[in-house]
C-alpha cells in the first residue's frame, strides 16, 4: 500500500519568519526516503480553532499527519490537546514519561526545582505508542482514529530529528507490508534538466523501483525507490537501475548514498594515504572549511592558505610579482602558481587553488563576474581548469568553484579526465 503524509507545524514563530521549518524539509527527505508521499505542508500558529481546522482538513486528504511543536510545558503549547479533542481521544498521564522528565531536569538542573508545569508533558492521547525522547522532555507518540494514522513530534529541530529518525521512522517502516530501500546517487556537472532530460523515458516506464531526481545547488540527485518482501530483494531490484544510471552518466557520478563531493574525496585521499591543501582567493576560505566540516580530515588536510590580496598571493604562497602585474590575479598563470605555492609552503601531496570574479562587479581588470580559475597541483603537475559560472550570485559563484575544486581532486585520484 502506498501512504500519503500531511506535515503540520505548529508555532507562531514560524509565521512571524523568526525561526525556519527546518523540521519539515528533513521529515519529507526521509518520508521520500522510505516511499511515503508528502503532499502537503501546512504552518499554523499556537492557535487551538486554527490548528483544528488545518487537522480537519488534512484528515481528509492525508494516510499519515505528522505535527511538529507545541508539546511542551507552557501555556501555548496545545498540540497533544487539540489533536486530542479532534479525534475524539481523552488524555491520559503517562507515569514512565513523567519520571524520565523529572530524571531528565534532576540530571541537567541538580541545584534548582522543576516546576510542576514540566509534567503537563506526561499527559498523552489514550492507546497511544510513546516516543520516549531522549533527547529532550516532551515525549512523542502515534495514534491511529478515523482511519487516520497521527504522529506528534516535539519541535526543536535537534529533538525532531532524533525522534523522526529513532522513534518515527521504525514506526512507520512497520506499516509496510515488505521493505521499501532507497539509495541516492550523486552527480556533479549536469543540470537537473539536462539529466531528467536523458532519464524522461527510463522514468516513464518504471514503476518499481521508482527513480527521482533532485536539483541540489551545483549538482543532483538521483533517488532509486525499491518495494520488496526483503531487504535482499530490494537491493536486487535497485542494482541494476545503478548500474544502468551509472552507465549512461559516467564520470558525472561521483557516488551512492554519500553526503557530498568533499566526503568522496575525504575517503579517496585516506584510501591513497595522502595529503591535501588550499590556497583560495574568491572562495575565501570556504574549500578549507568544507573539508574541516568532516569527522576524520585532520588525517590528509594540511591546511588553507586565504591568499585574498596579491600582497599575501606574493609574500605567503611565492607567486611571481610580475605573474600577477603581467597577468593580474585572476588569470591560469596565477592559479597555477597558487596552487604550486601551498603545495610547497603546506607539505601536501596534492593542492588546490581557486582565483576569480565572485561579484557584484567586474574586476580592476574588467574580467567578467563569474570568470573563475581552480587549479589542482602534484607531484609534476598542474591542471587549470576555466570556469564561467555566470552571474549566479556570489554565494553561488563561491559555493560552485568549490565544488569544481573537489571534483579536480576527484577525477585525478579516480583516473578521470582532468576536465
Amino acid at each position: 500500500m502506498s501512504y500519503t503524509a500531511e506535515l503540520i507545524a505548529v508555532g507562531t514563530e514560524l509565521l512571524l519568519g523568526n525561526i525556519s521549518n527546518t523540521d519539515a524539509q528533513m521529515i519529507s527527505q526521509g518520508l521520500s526516503a522510505i516511499g511515503i508521499n508528502v503532499y502537503y505542508h501546512t504552518v499554523v500558529g499556537d492557535n487551538p480553532a486554527r490548528l483544528r481546522s488545518a487537522v480537519d482538513i488534512a484528515k481528509d486528504r492525508a494516510d499519515i499527519i505528522i505535527t511538529t511543536g507545541g508539546l511542551g510545558p507552557t501555556c501555548d503549547d496545545l498540540t497533544k490537546q487539540t489533536l486530542a479533542a479532534t479525534f475524539g481521544l481523552p488524555l491520559v498521564f503517562h507515569q514512565p514519561s513523567a519520571d524520565r522528565i523529572t530524571d531528565y531536569f534532576r540530571r541537567l538542573h541538580p541545584d534548582r526545582p522543576m516546576t510542576e508545569n514540566n509534567l503537563q508533558q506526561a499527559m498523552l492521547p489514550e492507546g497511544c505508542t510513546v516516543f520516549d525522547n531522549d533527547w529532550g522532555t516532551a515525549p512523542g507518540c502515534a495514534f491511529t482514529a478515523g482511519g487516520v494514522r497521527v504522529i506528534m513530534l516535539p519541535g526543536p529541530p535537534r529533538e525532531c530529528r532524533a525522534m523522526f529518525e529513532h522513534r518515527a521512522l521504525p514506526y512507520l517502516r512497520a506499516l509496510s507490508d515488505g521493505v521499501i530501500l532507497s539509495r541516492t546517487l550523486k552527480l556533479f556537472g549536469i543540470g537537473e534538466s539536462a539529466m531528467e532530460a536523458r532519464l524522461r523515458e527510463k522514468m516513464n516506464n518504471m514503476s518499481n523501483p521508482t527513480l527521482a531526481p533532485y536539483a541540489k545547488e551545483g549538482e543532483c540527485e538521483l533517488r532509486i525507490t525499491a518495494h520488496a518482501p526483503t531487504e535482499e530483494a530490494a537491493h536486487a531490484l535497485i542494482d541494476p537501475v545503478e548500474a544502468d544510471v551509472r552507465a549512461l552518466f559516467g564520470p558525472l557520478v561521483y557516488g551512492a548514498d554519500i553526503k557530498n563531493l568533499e566526503s568522496a574525496v575525504l575517503q579517496l585521499l585516506k584510501d591513497k594515504g595522502l595529503t591535501f591543501g588550499s590556497a583560495e582567493s574568491c572562495t575565501g576560505g570556504l574549500i578549507a572549511k568544507r573539508i574541516t566540516d568532516l569527522p576524520g580530515a585532520s588525517a590528509v588536510f594540511k591546511g588553507g592558505v586565504v591568499s585574498y590580496t596579491d600582497a599575501v598571493k606574493h609574500g605567503v604562497l611565492g607567486v611571481p610579482q610580475e605573474l600577477l602585474d603581467q597577468f593580474g590575479a585572476v588569470s591560469p598563470q596565477v592559479a597555477q602558481a597558487m596552487a604550486e605555492g601551498a603545495r610547497r609552503v603546506l607539505g601536501c601531496d596534492l593542492s588546490v587553488s581557486t582565483t576569480g570574479v565572485a561579484g557584484p562587479d567586474r574586476d580592476d581588470r574588467g574580467n567578467p563576474v563569474g570568470l573563475v580559475y581552480v587549479a589542482l597541483a602534484g607531484p609534476g603537475f598542474c591542471q587549470v581548469k576555466e570556469l564561467h559560472l555566470g552571474a549566479s550570485g556570489r554565494a553561488g559563484i563561491r559555493n560552485r568553484s568549490a565544488h569544481h575544486a573537489f571534483d579536480l581532486v576527484r577525477r585525478h585520484l579516480t583516473g578521470l579526465p582532468l576536465e
